[in-house]
Parts: C-alpha cells; sequence; structure tokens
C-alpha cells in the first residue's frame, strides 16, 4: 500500500503542483481513507519528501535504461530530454516552483542529489561523445558540466522564463541545443540537427 501511495502522490504532485495537492485529495484518489494515509506518513512533508525519492529514482532507473541502449551520445542527451517531457506533460505549472517555495527543505535535498547524479551523467555523455567523435576532445569537462547544470537548474531558480511547464520545457530543449553546439565537432552538429528536426 506504502507504494501505491507514493506512486498516486508523485504523480498528483507532478501534475497539479506539491502545494496545490492536499491529503484528502490523494486519499479520495486512491479511494482510502486519512486515517491509512497516515499511518504511513505523518504528515504531508513526509509523503512530499518520500514521493520525491520514488519518482527521483524511477528517473534515475529510466536513463540508465536510456544509456545502455545503443545511442550516440547526442541521441542519448534527447532520449533523456524526452522522459522528462513525458513525466510533465499533464503539468500546467512547473512543480519545482512550489517545491522551493512551500517545501524548501525537500528542494535542496532533491538538488543536492541531482547534483551527483547530473554530473555522473553528463561527464560520462561528454566521455562518450568524445570518443564517437561528435564533441570536441580539448573541451573542459568538469567546466562543461557546471555550465549546463548552472543553465538547466537555473531555469527554476529564475523568474525569467514563468512558470508554464510547457514553455519551460521549450526553454529546456534550447538550452540542450545551446550545450550541445558550444561543444559539438562538425560531425556532431550534423547529428543535431537531425535530432532538432526529430523533435519539432
Amino acid at each position: 500500500m506504502k507504494n501505491k501511495i507514493l506512486e498516486k502522490a508523485g504523480e498528483m504532485f507532478l501534475n497539479y503542483g506539491f502545494k496545490s495537492v492536499t491529503m484528502d485529495d490523494i486519499a479520495n484518489e486512491l479511494a482510502i481513507s486519512k486515517k491509512t494515509l497516515y499511518k504511513y506518513f505523518s504528515n504531508k512533508a513526509d509523503l512530499v519528501d518520500d514521493s520525491i525519492v520514488a519518482v527521483q529514482k524511477a528517473i534515475d532507473d529510466t536513463i540508465m535504461f536510456i544509456k545502455e541502449q545503443k545511442h550516440n551520445a547526442i541521441e542519448e542527451e534527447f532520449a533523456v530530454k524526452a522522459v522528462f517531457k513525458e513525466m510533465f506533460k499533464n503539468a500546467k505549472t512547473s512543480p519545482m516552483f512550489q517545491l522551493k517555495k512551500y517545501f524548501p527543505e525537500s528542494y535542496t535535498n532533491l538538488v543536492e542529489r541531482e547534483v551527483c547524479m547530473f554530473r555522473e551523467c553528463n561527464t560520462d555523455n561528454l566521455e562518450k561523445g568524445i570518443e564517437q567523435g561528435l564533441y570536441r576532445p580539448e573541451i573542459n569537462k568538469d567546466l562543461v558540466t557546471n555550465f549546463y547544470f548552472t543553465l538547466i537548474f537555473g531555469v527554476f531558480d529564475s523568474d525569467n522564463y514563468g512558470e508554464k511547464m510547457d514553455e519551460l520545457m521549450k526553454v529546456e530543449y534550447q538550452i540542450l541545443e545551446y550545450h550541445i553546439r558550444a561543444i559539438a565537432t562538425k560531425k556532431g552538429i550534423e547529428v543535431l540537427e537531425n535530432q532538432l528536426e526529430i523533435n519539432k
């Protein structure tokens, strides 16, 4: 039952926001009593924390699966981005904004975990891209990873891009294009242009 609650809560938080969804909403959606909900989670903050960890694990597992496929480094980046696009397809506004505003401790923990995963995945992708002749071999991998992370998470730390999820996803794709153009070889640019055409 706990896993079922986490799955449904995570889905609702992503679609409607962490502040908007109440414990009553989750109990009603699962057709259980609030008493049953509180048997597993002492308060909403605990449920938010655990659901974030569950969603993150699901994302990490999906990314690892993508990395095991035979994609080249640039195709891999677009495949990973498609996971997030699918995940947030029903969200009107960014759940990250509500998480940061109403559950700052949970947001901080999320970002700390994401930094580790992001750095590991991005470094791996850069090495793969260099081996495949898609990224320039002279790039400073640590610096490039820091640049990319700052751009991606900067979207959620700024008021410049609004809160509408569909607009934010468009910005993320533009950041991905910006990132790859900055490090790609001529061969890499051709692969990028092909991916941009596919993802129009």
